[in-house]
């Protein structure tokens, strides 16, 4: 469906973007109450569990209190993956089909999946890959701060193994590095009166820390099978790593992939980046609403130009997910009949 199906006179639809959450999102039970209950993401999620034979996996997604080695990266990233994108998939089900997509951290890989450069199940094994490698990774995490990355940088002065590693927004940032670091770079900020808080996180993401192992030889054949196995884009998609479009020839680089854990996310300037290309929605797939809280920041959607769908609820909710769902798909099938948006074919 295009905009030139649009009657005269009416709204111009707007293209529809899947957004895809990450590390710091998760939280226990995160769409799990759609699992029996919608085929679709019931079907996708048993392929993750069969093909990352974690036979505890499901049971730690599954309960309330899963304690805090749910938010360890051999918890939270393969969780995290296979909800959005079963989230994803259940959505393209209803009719709802992506026009382009953007992730965040590891939500960059399902956004991937989406948009056909990896199989589900190449994916699957590559994340279990880096589970391997990077939950060695010296004890670290994430701050999330308000305020610009020049400022923060100023506060990081003479502390070691502390970086901006992720650029959110023009005042939202996230400094990555060792504990010790961030306990004094938190100390700094709450001096200076500057709001801060911590990331559910175990591991110094998205900072030089997660280079500090040695080489891993079972890199090297994943790498090059994975080689042959990458392709283009189907959609359109944005880069958090980039800050704008994905190339063909980023897309189907090994290295490209294999070096997002220690690299600086730039989701910020790529969902700017994105706005800029035209009108469109914004539909969070994943756990939580981060996404579309700091999308509602943006010049564009605050302009009422561009707009945004939050797919599960902000925080747990018993039977939250289902009638989260249920209202995503009621409203996008209003304005596919508006012709304010691209979404709902008949489902």
């Amino acid at each position: 469906m295009t905009s030139s199906a649009v009657p005269a006179g009416s709204v111009p639809s707007r293209r529809n973007v899947f957004l895809f959450p990450g590390q710091g999102s998760q939280h226990p039970r995160m769409a799990a109450d759609l699992y029996g209950v919608d085929e679709v993401f019931t079907s996708i999620m048993n392929e993750a569990f069969e093909i990352l034979d974690d036979p505890a996996l499901r049971k730690v997604w599954l309960q309330p209190n899963p304690g805090p080695l749910f938010h360890d990266i051999t918890r939270a990233q393969p969780l995290l993956l296979s909800v959005n994108y079963a989230i994803a998939r259940t959505l393209i089900s209803a009719g709802v089909r992506p026009d382009a997509v953007l992730g965040h951290s590891v939500g960059e890989i399902a956004a991937a999946v989406v948009a056909d450069v990896f199989d589900f199940a190449d994916a699957l094994m590559m994340l279990s890959g880096f589970v391997r490698r990077y939950q060695h990774a010296p004890a670290g995490g994430m701050l999330a701060v308000a305020g610009s990355a020049e400022q923060v940088r100023e506060q990081l002065d003479g502390i070691a193994d502390v970086v901006v590693g992720v650029v959110n927004g023009p005042r939202q940032v996230l400094v990555c590095g060792s504990r010790h670091g961030l306990r004094e770079v938190k100390r700094r900020l709450l001096r200076d009166a500057v709001t801060c808080a911590d990331v559910h996180a175990l591991q110094p993401f998205h900072s030089p820390l997660m280079n500090r192992l040695p080489p891993a030889a079972e890199y090297f054949p994943m790498r090059e099978s994975l080689r042959n196995r990458l392709r283009a884009p189907r959609n359109q998609m944005y880069s958090g790593y980039l800050g704008g479009p994905l190339t063909e020839e980023q897309a189907t680089e090994p290295d490209f992939w294999f070096g997002q854990p220690a690299r600086q996310v730039l989701f910020g300037p790529a969902l700017r980046a994105l706005l800029a290309d035209g009108p469109c929605t914004l539909i969070e797939c994943g756990p939580g609403q981060s996404l579309t809280a700091l999308a509602r920041r943006t010049q564009a959607v605050a302009s009422g130009e561009s707009d945004c769908i939050a797919v599960i609820p902000a925080r747990r909710v018993k039977d939250g997910d289902n009638a989260s769902l249920a209202a995503a798909l009621k409203e996008l099938r209003n304005r596919a009949t508006t012709g304010t948006s691209k979404g709902l074919k008949d489902a």
